[in-house]
C-alpha cells in the first residue's frame, strides 16, 4: 500500500519516474545495483533485511545513487549511522508529499536533507569518526581563513542557508557564495556537511542548534 501510494504521487511529478520497486531488503540490494537509480528511496523497516543493512551493503559496493531514508521514527544515533553509510536524506513517513518532493530535488541538487535534525547535531555525533568520513586530513592552523570566513563557517555549522547568513551578516547572497567557495578551497572540503565536521574536528567554532531543513553543498 505504501509503495502504491508513493508510485501514484511520483506520477504527478514530470521530473520523477519510478524505475523499480522492491518488497523487501533482500531484493532491494541487487535491484539497486542492477537499475542504478538516481535516487533510492529506502524504508528502514523492511522485511528480511533492514534498511540499515541495505545501506551497509550498498556502501561497500559500486552503487553511486543518492539514498534517501524513509522512516516512521529514527533517533539521532541512527541518523548519524545512516549518514556515515552514505544516506543523503532522512524523511519521515508522516511528511507531506510536497516535503518528500522537495527532499528528493534537494538531494538531486547535491544537498543533504536531514529532517528533524540539524547539521550541528550530525557534526557533533560524527566527531571522532573522521577516518570513516570524507573529511580531509589535518592541516596546519589557522587555514588562512579570514575573520569573516570564520563567521560564515560558524553559521554553516549552525545549519544556516546562504540567504540567512547574508541577512545576518548584512552582505549579499553572492558574497556568501564566494566566501564559501574560498573556504572549501582553503581547507579542502566540497560540501557543507564536510565543512561542519572539519570545523568540529579542528575546533574552529562552537556549534549552535538550528532549525531543520536541507543542508546544501
Amino acid at each position: 500500500m505504501v509503495r502504491s501510494g508513493l508510485r501514484l504521487l511520483f506520477k504527478s511529478q514530470p521530473d520523477m519516474h519510478v524505475v523499480g520497486e522492491a518488497n523487501d531488503g533482500e531484493s532491494a540490494v541487487p535491484m539497486a545495483l542492477r537499475l542504478r537509480p538516481d535516487i533510492l528511496l529506502l524504508d528502514l523497516s523492511l522485511p528480511r533485511k533492514s534498511g540499515m543493512q541495505v545501506l551497509r551493503e550498498l556502501s561497500g559496493s559500486n552503487f553511486h545513487g543518492k539514498t534517501i531514508v524513509l522512516t516512521a521514527s529514527i533517533d539521532r544515533e541512527e541518523i548519524v549511522e545512516a549518514v556515515r553509510l552514505g544516506a543523503r536524506g532522512i524523511v519521515m513517513k508522516d511528511s507531506s508529499p510536497e516535503l518528500l518532493f522537495k527532499s528528493i530535488r534537494s538531494v538531486m541538487a547535491g544537498q543533504y536533507w536531514l529532517e528533524r535534525s540539524s547539521v550541528s547535531d550530525v557534526a557533533q555525533q560524527l566527531h571522532g569518526l573522521t577516518r570513516q568520513s570524507a573529511i580531509p586530513p589535518c592541516v596546519s592552523a589557522p587555514f588562512s581563513l579570514t575573520a569573516r570566513q570564520l563567521q560564515i563557517v560558524a553559521e554553516v555549522v549552525a545549519g544556516c542557508c546562504n540567504k540567512d547568513i547574508a541577512e545576518k551578516l548584512s552582505i549579499s547572497d553572492q558574497t556568501v557564495k564566494n566566501h564559501i567557495t574560498a573556504i572549501f578551497d582553503k581547507i579542502g572540503v566540497s560540501t557543507r556537511l564536510e565543512l561542519a565536521l572539519f570545523a568540529r574536528d579542528h575546533k574552529l567554532v562552537e556549534p549552535r542548534e538550528r532549525q531543520d531543513g536541507p543542508i546544501s553543498n
